[in-house]
């Protein structure tokens, strides 16, 4: 089995890196609407799976896919990424002082049609920000791909978050504990192929 990332995350595919997985890159467009029913980790794992279906013609039968989205949200407001400077500025101001939920939603889909969706979740406590460091983190940064606004892995993580309940590199973008997990259960992920 070939394991193919979908998704244009440096820190997805660093992340698979540094699990010693080979894998291949391959992207395409896909919308990432979602019901407005939803709710929390029902949207990041719905987000995963549409992804993962838009791969699923072209996937050899030795293919697995990942593809994966994860989402902030503040009580049950749904922060993805930012559109503009001024939302991401917005989005920091919001979640500055208060504690929020991440979850990322994961799909592996083999070439086969054998489907597994899940996801996972980490609070995140901010303290109270200035506005000079809010904008000195929107001038310096890249926001706008990152939901909620902020990287964890980035200044803004450094100095904002006083506690986590979870995984960090669930924050980041990947369970990996959890993506591991289910990839050894379908013969990708081995430590004899070391």
């Amino acid at each position: 089995m070939r394991l193919v990332l979908a998704s244009n995350s440096p820190r997805r595919r660093q992340l698979l890196t540094d699990l010693g997985l080979p894998y291949e890159v391959r992207l395409q467009e896909v919308d990432e609407s979602f019901p407005a029913h939803l709710k929390r980790a029902e949207v990041a794992e719905f987000l995963a799976a549409h992804k993962a279906d838009a791969y699923r013609a072209g996937l050899a039968p030795d293919e697995v896919v990942l593809t994966a989205d994860t989402i902030v949200c503040l009580d049950d407001d749904v922060l993805n990424k930012p559109a503009d400077e001024a939302e991401a500025r917005a989005m920091l101001t919001r979640l500055q002082g208060r504690a929020h939920d991440v979850y990322t939603g994961v799909c592996l889909l083999t070439g086969q049609g054998q489907r597994v969706v899940f996801s996972d979740q980490t609070r995140v406590y901010f303290r109270s920000l200035t506005p000079a460091e809010i904008e000195f983190y929107v001038r310096n940064y890249q926001p706008l791909d990152k939901a909620g606004a902020y990287g964890a892995q980035d200044w803004i993580g450094m100095v904002a978050v006083t506690k986590l309940e979870g995984s960090y590199f669930n924050v980041m973008g990947l369970p990996v504990h959890r993506v591991w997990e289910e990839l050894e259960k379908l013969g990708l992920a081995s430590l004899t192929n070391k």
